[in-house]
Formats: C-alpha cells, structure tokens, sequence
C-alpha cells in the first residue's frame, strides 16, 4: 500500500510552496463537509446515495417537442447539466487532500481529525455516505440512465487512497475507520471491474481506459489486491502503448478530437500516473519501452514543447478552452522528479497550479501532488 516514492532532494523541496499547502488546509478546516446526498439529481434513477451525472457533451435537441432525445455536440459542453455530485466529489477529495498534506508537513493531529471527518461522512456514514457504484454516471436523457464512460467522473478518488495512507499514522484514522474505508473502495473496485458498466470502461481504446487503470490500481493497492495491479501493468503494456501511442509519442485518437490538445495533454498526465502509481523495482514503467521504442519517455518528449508554448501547436486549436491551456499538471511533476530532468520541474512551478474553468480543473486528477512523493 505504498503510495509515496521517496525522492526528497533539494529540487523536490524547491516545487512546493509549505506556506501555500498549510494555507489551503487552513481553508479546509472551516470548509463543511460536502456530500452527494446533499444535491437532489431531478432525472436519476437512483436514490439520494447515487453518484449522479449528465452526460457532458449531449445537449437538448432542437427538433423534439420534450428536446429529447438529447444530441451530442463533441467537445461542447452543456452548461445546463447537473454536476453537483461531481463537485461534492472534487470538494471532497481537495479538502483530504490538502489535509493530509498539511498532517504530513506538520504532524498537527488537528488536519487529521478534520480529513477523517471529510472521509467518514462521505463515504461511510448511513446518512450521507455515497454508494460505491456508478450505474447512473454521464446519462443521457432519452438514451441511457447511466454508462460506463461515466467512470472517468471519480477519477479524482486516485487522491484519496493516498491521503488515507498518510493519515493511517494518526489518532484520528481508527481501524475501524480504516477498515472502512477499505472495504468501500473494495466494493467500488469490484463493481469496476464486473459490472458491464466497469467493463466497457476498462476496453475504451482512448483516454478512458486509461483513467480506468489509473484508478483501478490506485485502489487495488491500497486494498492489496495483486490481480488488478498486475492487469493494470499488462494494460499499460499491451494495450496503450501499441494501440494508442503513434511513433512519435503522440495520441492520434486524442488528436482526432475537438479538443485536440487538452486531450493529449490530459492522456500523458494519466500516462505518467501510471507509470507512477505501478512502477516497481522490478518492473520500472519509467524505463519500459516497446521494441519500436515506444514508451512513456516519448510521449513526454512529443508534448513537452507546445508545454513550454502553446504557440508551436501544429494541430487545431481546441473549440472551447484553448486559451486557458496549459496549467500546471501533475506529470510535469512526477516525470521531473523521475527523470531529474530540470525542464518540467520549471513548468511546473511557472505555470497555474488552479486554473479557473470548471472543465480544466476536472481533468486534473491529481490535487496535492506533495502526498505523492
């Protein structure tokens, strides 16, 4: 259940900003915790403890009296859909985050008992907790109740196991607590990985896949579960890799979109969270290539310089968003760190750690990078 790689040296210390993490666990103290129970979703089928979403890129039709049934515009993204579960969720999983960190940093029991207080009622107490499936994510109205495409929505829980193991050295995480804790996220992960729902998800042939593994290995270690951790590896091995990256470290199903370098972006973040969370000493994912030398490197390699300037992007601008791009993503991080290479340790201190749109903050699945390494 080691989430954290220990690598502390002076260029790891220089990225974070103490006073900025402390400050933002300040925030969270007085933040009241949120639940999913607490925003009623009009057109779930589940009850008030179902995760509930809409269908991001479906719009009204036009041309239906009851606008149904809804219409895709890809890449455009209906601001009349419900999201209030999804940001419960996000809230959630900032506050932990920030929280552990801070307990980490400081060993102040106070950040503790405030994140475990944010973990039990969420996910473990009758009255608020939510249920640890995702049958009626991104629905469609007038098409499907819920689909399995809908699991990249708790992409940002892979947070979450990784604060809980810091904060597992506290008065205020209990066995019984933990104990928890683990068997939701044991149940959420059998769910992923039986259920049809779990099951399309996982054979996507995008970024959905992807964000699939990285959740599921993020929780099968912290359940001790060596299947799925050795099925995420042989994923990353013989699926992304030869079916996903082209030559040149690019995505070309990625590139096809309407939102060409978000996405790109957004599949190398994943990539390297991969490599991240399922690297070993025996089995390097940092150092893994295909004989045609394919591998993690070249993707980093592809995307690193329209990084550094958007300007030099030689594909379509993305139809919504585009001028907002890059922020400060987690695998400029960890890939800085792995590497020791200076360039993405620079990015990733110039650029904003919090963009404002809505859309960009929900494609970051890692919030508080410092309790990852």
């Amino acid at each position: 259940m080691d989430f954290l790689v220990n690598i502390q040296n002076s260029k790891t210390n220089m990225v974070f900003n103490i006073a900025d993490i402390v400050h933002k666990a300040e925030a969270a103290l007085i933040t009241n915790p949120p639940h999913i129970t607490d925003h009623i979703a009009p057109l779930s089928q589940g009850g008030p403890h179902d995760f509930y979403s809409s269908a991001d890129y479906f719009w009204p039709n036009p041309n239906t009296s009851d606008n149904l049934p809804y219409i895709r515009k890809d890449g455009e993204t209906n601001p009349g859909n419900f999201v209030a579960h999804r940001q419960s969720l996000r809230q959630m999983r900032t506050c932990v985050a920030h929280l552990a960190a801070a307990y980490r940093i400081t060993a102040s029991e106070h950040y503790a008992i405030a994140a475990v207080r944010f973990l039990k009622e969420f996910f473990l107490d009758e009255a608020t907790r939510m249920n640890p499936h995702l049958l009626y994510a991104q629905a469609i109205p007038g098409i499907c109740h819920g689909r399995g495409i809908g699991i990249i929505d708790t992409l940002h829980l892979a947070d979450v196991p990784v604060a809980i193991s810091i904060l597992k050295g506290s008065l205020a995480m209990t066995d019984t607590i933990f104990a928890g804790l683990q068997e939701w996220f044991a149940a959420y992960l059998n769910w992923m990985t039986t259920h049809p729902q779990g099951i399309d998800e996982m054979n996507t042939d995008n970024n959905h896949t992807v964000c699939w593994s990285v959740q599921a290995s993020t929780f099968a270690k912290f359940i001790s579960n060596q299947e799925i951790i050795d099925l995420c590896c042989k994923l990353y091995k013989e699926k992304y890799l030869p079916d996903q990256m082209a030559q040149d470290g690019s995505f070309p199903r990625e590139i096809a979109r309407t939102k060409p370098y978000m996405y790109s972006c957004f599949i190398v973040d994943n990539m390297v969270n991969l490599c991240h969370i399922l690297s070993t000493k025996d089995d390097n994912l940092w150092e893994y290539a295909l004989p045609d030398g394919r591998g993690i490197k070249k993707a980093i390699d592809f995307i690193m310089p329209y990084i550094a300037d958007i300007s030099k992007w030689p594909y379509p601008k993305d139809i919504q968003h585009f001028d907002e791009m890059p922020p400060a993503m987690p695998f400029l991080l960890l890939a800085g760190v792995a590497y020791n290479r200076n360039n993405c340790l620079t990015l990733w201190q110039e650029l904003a750690k919090k963009p404002q749109g809505d859309e960009l903050r929900r494609n970051i699945a890692i919030r508080q990078p410092h309790n990852w390494i």
